[in-house]
């Protein structure tokens, strides 16, 4: 069947995307159900790191939409972060089949659609999944993301923050969670209570209410998101041999009824990119995209801390190269803060079964540019699947016409990837060496019980100055975990239970001695980004 000559009005909103430098292919404009695929819809790849939202009801497309942009990041070198809920994405490492559903979306869109596979790195959190494991050290995650995670009060997360200073200060190497609760039973015991005195104090009662959220994210599987080896940033820019960007592709399946947890990592990911990352400004095409997909978990019950430094991290990280992309259900979801930012906006259909739908819908149809092409209201409840209201960010930094756009078919897979192949690809990994065995090096609680097992002598002055802390790397090289650590056998070859051993140390005069020492003995400064994240300077 022979095109239709696009409309005056199709070219209009066509001329709005017709950019010189390269660009992202979205699809065709449509007006009143016809789509003309001449008159196509695009993104400056230069525009990406000013961030954008896609947003839409459940099935209407959105997951889709991601991979199309992911695919093309990749074959333009850009790698991508994505966060796989479902497994969905794992489709992206193989070519689709094609279909004549395929064919006919590749008519409506003038798109010379051909299968393909791309490069995907598959990561797992905390290794729960098939995949590489991804790890962070207590240390590392900061006192904000982790009140976060264990949904901590204002007051419970300023003691927090001041626990993860007295560690920063004392030279406390916290990198995992026998650590944290160590130095928390250390500071409401007789002999530690007085050390946080003169900098506010930590009661027993808010001591208490963080211990218990610590043992149930414990027993929900959060023992295995914090260790070592700790992931490393640059492991997430990296190319191929043929220059396409690596997909990294965390699969979060395994962990997906843990929401709070799987969000706040991801914001852990960004926001040690954010620290580690030098300053760039504008390039013609970003270093890196990451994906927030179901972003409203970020901002559900978030306190006001947590929203400031996740809305200036927003507005800084573009000029790291960096850009993000919010995944949810309505823009409602984002706040205003964060949502005034993202410049590029491809929205699904939404639904307006409620008195809240329809405000939703409202507020949807306010964050749009003014049309006369669209009644955006009536719009955006009738769009198909694989439609979408889209304006983005010109060249020149304006937005572009609204503009009901027929989106192109994925190139890859749009299912989940076969799991024998899923394994056989993490197990050819070159990250699976790096990252694939826990390592239990000596941390607090394995110093302090040394400490005491040796009867070393007191120091008498407590640290004032924040600083050197014990997240270097060891003398020795780290050693894999053992049914015996060796940082535990003083203690329990002494035959003591662990519990038993702990609580002597925490309550010992050697270990207030260690714990005012450790700064003058232990070589580490412990600087915190935004979001009160900590990274090991390299040698």
């Amino acid at each position: 069947m022979a095109e239709s000559p696009p409309t005056e009005t199709a070219t209009s909103i066509a001329a709005g995307y017709a950019f010189d430098a390269p660009a992202l292919e979205l699809g065709s404009v449509v007006l009143a159900g016809t789509a003309y695929p001449s008159a196509r819809v695009r993104i400056p790849l230069g525009m990406l790191n000013r961030h954008g939202l896609i947003a839409g009801a459940t099935g209407t497309g959105k997951t889709k939409t991601l991979q199309l942009l992911t695919e093309q990041l990749s074959a333009a070198g850009v790698p991508v972060v994505v966060a796989d809920i479902k497994g969905d994405l794992s489709g992206l490492a193989s070519p689709a089949q094609p279909s004549d559903r395929v064919a006919e979306r590749a008519r409506d869109t003038g798109d010379d659609w051909q299968p393909a596979g791309f490069p995907v790195e598959f990561l797992a959190l905390g290794g729960l999944g098939s995949g590489v494991p991804v790890r962070a050290t207590m240390t590392s995650f900061g006192p904000l993301l982790l009140a976060k995670v264990l949904d901590l009060n204002q007051t419970q997360e300023s003691s927090l923050a001041l626990i993860f200073h007295y560690a920063d200060s004392a030279g406390l190497a916290l990198l995992d969670l026998k650590d944290l609760r160590a130095l928390i039973q250390y500071l409401t015991s007789e002999e530690g209570q007085d050390a946080l005195k003169g900098i506010g104090g930590l009661s027993k009662a808010t001591a208490g209410v963080i211990l218990r959220a610590l043992i149930t994210l414990e027993n929900n599987g959060g023992e295995a998101f914090f260790g070592e080896p700790e992931w490393e940033p640059a492991d997430l820019i990296r190319t191929d041999g043929d220059g396409r960007g690596v997909i990294s592709a965390l699969e979060l399946s395994a962990v997906q009824d843990k929401p709070r947890m799987f969000s706040t990592f991801l914001m852990w990911l960004l926001a040690d990119l954010f620290s580690e990352l030098p300053e760039v400004g504008d390039l013609d095409k970003p270093k890196l995209v990451f994906f927030f997909d179901e972003a409203h978990l970020l901002f559900s019950d978030a306190s006001k801390a947590f929203l400031e430094q996740l809305t200036q991290t927003v507005r800084l990280v573009r000029s790291k190269g960096i850009g993000i992309f919010f995944v949810t259900q309505v823009p409602a979801d984002v706040p205003d803060s964060v949502l005034g930012q993202l410049g590029n906006r491809i929205q699904h259909a939404l639904r307006a079964f409620t008195p809240d739908d329809a405000s939703n819908l409202a507020k949807a149809v306010r964050t749009y540019p003014k049309t006369a092409s669209y009644d955006l209201a009536e719009l955006l409840t009738q769009l198909g699947i694989g439609e979408a209201v889209v304006t983005v960010l010109s060249e020149r930094g304006a937005p572009t016409p609204v503009a009901w756009t027929r989106l192109r078919a994925p190139r890859s897979l749009m299912a989940q990837l076969d799991p024998a192949r899923q394994t056989q690809a993490v197990s050819g990994s070159p990250l699976l060496a790096k990252y694939g065995t826990p390592i239990d090096r000596e941390s607090a609680y394995e110093k302090l019980a040394a400490r005491l097992a040796t009867d070393e002598p007191a120091e008498a002055a407590a640290p004032t100055e924040p600083a050197e802390a014990a997240t270097d790397e060891p003398e020795e090289r780290p050693r894999p975990r053992q049914d015996e650590p060796a940082g535990r056998a003083p203690a329990e070859h002494a035959g003591q239970s662990r519990g038993g051993a702990v609580a002597d140390v925490l309550g010992s005069p050697a270990f207030t001695s260690f714990a005012r020492s450790a700064a003058t003995v232990l070589g580490r400064e412990i600087t915190r980004s935004l979001f009160g994240t900590a990274r090991r300077r390299r040698r």
